[in-house]
């Protein structure tokens, strides 16, 4: 028999109570800071966007004046308070720690803290941390696109009470399965990073010239520079006509007469359904000369320039390894953007083709092992995170005591 086991038949044998948050815990609503006045150190403002996932986020940190703490009184924030989001992705809940402080709690965003001692704050954070509390919050939240809870709602959320000793120990059992999941996480991400910087290293190795008595060499063959436009074909994506056809063709690509507008940003190509394997640039926009690899057949959108070889002489993949191992600058403007032009005199190393192939086929290797872990690790942390989830259903599942009176 576990501890916990031993403690429910001690103290709860018939059940525990359901209580309403609002008989054990304040929940306090935020206060409406003026941007205006904020500063660049001073008292801390847990906004919205700071509640994430089980922690606070330390992005974008906004502060308030420190002399303002009398006025803000009523919303300043003390350690081992817990969080949570009220507008949005509601129910998000985060601890707040010595480290936040001082901070102050801003308007949709609430703060739970226990009226008393016989509740340990941890124990309310990994019941409201559970899917089926946020399932709950966003089937109740009122609003379109920008869901909102309130706090009248989440004061009458009924929740099990356990003596305190129970608390504790579901406390210390949950906060190991995240500790050791946020060791695990940590782990994989440094051995995913591992193998990012040792494939780079080989990439740049493996696609880097050198010039030698004014001729270029690529790992001991020699090699010609070609402007893009010399050596293959550029299209630009653009938006699906409105008598877009699905075919019969994979992936159910369009059939559509040929439209051309003349602009090279936001034009439609005159092969917009490309049918071969290519090398797709983002064109437009804070991704603008990101390089991806598409096979055919496929519809580019408008913010893409699509290359395709324009001989046998060139490796499409090698096309793809050399440009995403360069920096494609992209025009500096209000909306960052990459225009057929730029694309086309972008200047490339051309080794023999079976030179070509050799750096694809180790590069197709490295990019596969690099590709397994960044599978491999989401699907080992769901897999601990899953385990997480029903030990902590599990340990948070009591009788009803009132059930218990009634029959």
């Amino acid at each position: 028999m576990s501890k916990i086991e031993e403690l429910i038949n001690e103290l709860c044998p018939d059940g525990v109570e359901y209580i309403q948050l609002k008989d054990i815990a304040h929940v306090l609503n935020g206060y409406a800071f003026k941007s205006g006045n904020y500063v660049k150190n001073g008292i801390r403002i847990i906004r919205i966007s700071d509640v994430q996932k089980r922690k606070i986020s330390d992005k974008d940190i906004k502060y308030y004046p420190i002399e303002s703490q009398n006025e803000i009184r009523s919303y300043l924030l003390s350690e081992k308070d817990m969080v949570m989001s009220l507008t949005g992705n509601v129910g998000r809940v985060a601890m707040l720690s010595k480290s936040h402080l001082p901070a102050g709690l801003n308007q949709r965003v609430a703060c739970i803290r226990p009226k008393n001692n016989a509740i340990e704050t941890r124990y309310l954070f990994h019941f409201f941390d559970q899917d089926s509390f946020e399932s709950d919050a966003m089937g109740n939240a009122t609003g379109g696109g920008q869901k909102n809870m309130s706090t009248t709602w989440l004061s009458h959320y009924i929740i099990p009470i356990p003596p305190l000793p129970i608390q504790e120990e579901i406390v210390r059992i949950l906060d190991k399965f995240t500790e050791l999941e946020a060791e695990l996480e940590a782990e994989l991400e440094a051995e995913l990073e591992a193998r990012k910087k040792q494939y780079e290293y080989y990439r740049n190795q493996l696609l880097s010239p050198i010039e030698k008595d004014g001729k270029w060499y690529m790992n001991g063959k020699e090699v010609e520079w070609n402007e893009i436009d010399t050596i293959a074909e550029v299209f630009t994506g653009g938006e699906v006509p409105d008598n877009c056809i699905k075919s019969s063709l994979p992936n159910n690509v369009c059939r559509f007469p040929v439209y051309s507008n003349g602009s090279e940003v936001y034009g439609y190509s005159d092969a917009y359904r490309i049918n071969k394997d290519a090398v797709a640039v983002s064109s437009i926009g804070a991704n603008a000369g990101v390089v991806y690899y598409r096979k055919a057949y496929f519809t580019p959108i408008i913010r893409l320039k699509v290359l395709i070889p324009k001989s046998r002489d060139l490796n499409t993949k090698y096309l793809f390894y050399y440009l995403r191992s360069v920096k494609i600058i992209s025009k500096k403007s209000s909306v960052p953007n990459l225009n057929a032009k730029d694309v086309k005199m972008i200047k490339i190393p051309v080794p023999p083709l079976d030179e070509q192939e050799r750096i694809v086929s180790i590069l197709d290797k490295f990019d596969a092992l690099v590709n397994d872990i960044s599978i491999g690790l989401p699907a080992e942390i769901e897999a601990r995170r899953k385990q997480y989830e029903y030990y902590r259903g599990k340990l948070l599942s009591f009788k009803n005591i009132a059930n218990k009176q009634d029959a």
